[in-house]
């Protein structure tokens, strides 16, 4: 194996044309949220891989039922308003959302080494679900925000290569780390924008 961000798809990395947002590449990049947040070794986050599974698993299902109307999010979506039933559109709306969420949790943490993830995380939460969630769904987020793992340990986890190998110096971390984040932030709010132009709900 190698260092974590090594072995996920990056969001840097995912094509973007005059179509918009390569599907599959994107749907892999996801997928190492998703692997990211299983990282942080916290049971109360449990929620939200389970909810980042099930969304990219409905818009993978819609991709792979109509492929070639689907080799981008924007043709993806656009092609699914002709049914009556829209999963694929709800769920990468939910999706993006989660991807917001991550963002800003991450990008607060990256913007003050000092920042504990309990408070980048809140934050990045109050910025993003929070509005979307009751009661009840904001309790369990509350849970997960306090139990999140140290700063410190987080990052160790991140560079360190878990077959034993050298560990990914922190500047060539962070490096990664922003890049994979730049990457993300353009595409959920170019998706936003699509969303909001389109009529197709609020991301």
């Amino acid at each position: 194996m190698a260092p974590f961000l090594q072995t996920v798809k990056s969001f840097a990395d995912v094509h973007i044309t005059d179509t918009g947002v390569d599907t599959p590449e994107f749907l892999a990049a996801a997928e190492g949220v998703v692997l990211l947040f299983k990282l942080l070794d916290n049971p109360a986050f449990a929620l939200v891989v389970n909810d980042l599974e099930g969304n990219i698993t409905k818009v993978r299902t819609r991709y792979d039922s109509h492929t070639t109307q689907s080799t981008t999010l924007e043709l993806l979506i656009h092609d699914e308003q002709s049914d009556k039933k829209r999963p694929a559109t709800e769920g990468l709306m939910w999706l993006l959302r989660g991807l917001s969420f991550t963002y800003k949790a991450l990008h607060a943490a990256q913007s003050n080494p000092s920042t504990e993830l309990a408070t980048a995380f809140t934050t990045g939460y109050d910025g993003s679900l929070k509005k979307y969630h009751n009661f009840v769904v904001k309790g369990v987020f509350a849970l997960a925000m306090k139990a999140c793992p140290q700063r410190a340990g987080f990052y160790t986890k991140l560079a360190a290569d878990p077959d034993g190998g050298a560990a990914v110096p922190q500047d060539k971390l962070n490096e990664d780390l922003n890049a994979w984040l730049e990457g993300l932030d353009k595409i959920v709010k170019g998706m936003q924008k699509v969303y909001k132009e389109n009529g197709y709900g609020e991301v």
